[in-house]
């Protein structure tokens, strides 16, 4: 085993670059995660005969994964603190393994809803890691980047993880989704055990309270405009064929998801490249051409090659978004990053399953129409907060 240390291997060896096989496998980790959440959403049909129930109740198993990450993240951070940070990797990824194999074996409801709790943990001990492991590893002048590269597992399986798996269900059934994913987290921690460091946990006097952290300047502005943005997000995003279907463009619903995946596969190009230097410009420019595309879709979705445009649009501003809010909260409260992490990821969880809520509850209550106008007052607060936060939470310069 790589001997444990406290410091980063690259700045010891005065590198200046980034350590491209640790970041690879911290980006498979991200992406396996975000794939094992979102897998059933394009499965759901399939999984639905199989566990005997409706379409409907299928879809909790999402929401129950999304509240399990969301609940767990900050307890089961705390819980493994003094742990190597390796170990806690090695067991969230075999926590997902096999609850992902355990679901393709599963057909019994109740079942799959335990298991799929299960998952959620282990993808709590997952996200908690990514960016301070990316972070600690590379050196000052690129940590930026190196987180940027962790978290691009968010957007490149939200617009390839997902059609991928529908794809590979019709080889063999849904279940196959399932092995996959499971056998990519084995091959996920093989590849740690050569490529990544052993960084240590965090020694008692290290720690911070919850309280301690919440109160540091900035944080709390990064979380309200964190929750607000991504709020707004998952409210569209979970309802997005049911909106194409009221703009009369149901049987474009494929392509218009491909303009924005690729977009949001460029945006971590995008950020990857200028987020060392250019924080705070990159985060508001990313809230408010959101809040652009939202007022777009909302005023003008009678008009396809506008909605496809307000699509791209779209995912260029979110898909590295996580990137822009953790490197803010990282940068917010320095050596109580790891703590505010945490917090963080259980904001992030927890906004998808309020999106996924009220985003049903608007669309129930006043119809289709109103999930746009509902995002779109979300982002308004979203860059009041960024805009505003220019003396801690995104410093100008920053």
């Amino acid at each position: 085993m790589t001997e444990t240390t406290t410091t980063s291997p690259a700045t010891a060896r005065g590198r200046d670059r980034l350590p491209g096989k640790a970041l690879f496998g911290l980006f498979l980790a991200g992406f396996i995660g975000i794939l094992t959440e979102c897998l059933p959403a394009g499965l759901l049909p399939e999984i639905s005969r199989t566990l005997h129930t409706s379409v409907a109740a299928t879809g909790q198993i999402v929401t129950i994964y999304a509240a399990a990450t969301a609940l767990a993240a900050i307890p089961l951070s705390r819980l493994t603190a003094k742990w190597s940070r390796k170990t806690v990797l090695q067991v969230a990824l075999g926590t997902v393994a096999i609850t992902n194999a355990l679901t393709a074996l599963s057909t019994d409801y109740t079942l799959t809803m335990v298991i799929r709790f299960v998952a959620g943990l282990g993808t709590a001990l997952v996200w908690t890691q990514l960016a301070g492991y990316a972070a600690r590893l590379s050196p000052p002048s690129v940590q930026g980047r190196a987180i940027a590269i962790a978290l691009a597992g968010t957007p490149i399986s939200l617009a390839l993880g997902v059609p991928v798996g529908t794809w590979l269900s019709t080889f063999g059934g849904w279940q196959t989704a399932f092995w996959v994913s499971a056998a990519l987290s084995v091959l996920n921690m093989l590849w740690f055990v050569v490529n990544l460091a052993n960084l240590s946990g965090q020694a008692g006097h290290e720690r911070f309270t919850l309280r301690q952290v919440l109160a540091m300047p900035g944080l709390r502005t990064i979380l309200f405009a964190l929750t607000t943005y991504m709020v707004a997000h998952n409210i569209l995003y979970t309802y997005v064929t049911d909106f194409l279907r009221f703009a009369g463009m149901e049987s474009q619903a494929g392509w218009v998801l491909f303009a924005f995946g690729v977009t949001s596969v460029l945006s971590v190009g995008v950020v990857g490249a200028h987020i060392d230097h250019h924080l705070r410009k990159l985060i508001v420019a990313s809230t408010l051409l959101f809040a652009v595309s939202v007022l777009v879709l909302a005023v003008l979705s009678g008009v396809p090659a506008l909605v496809y445009l307000a699509a791209a649009a779209w995912g260029l501003a979110f898909g590295s978004s996580p990137s822009l809010f953790i490197g803010g909260a990282i940068t917010a409260t320095a050596e109580a990053a790891d703590v505010a992490q945490s917090i963080v990821i259980s904001f992030f969880s927890g906004s998808i399953a309020l999106g996924g809520l009220v985003g049903g509850l608007l669309i129930a209550s006043l119809g289709t129409a109103s999930i746009t106008w509902a995002s779109l007052v979300l982002l308004v607060f979203a860059a009041v907060a960024v805009v505003g936060g220019r003396r801690h939470a995104f410093p100008r310069g920053a």
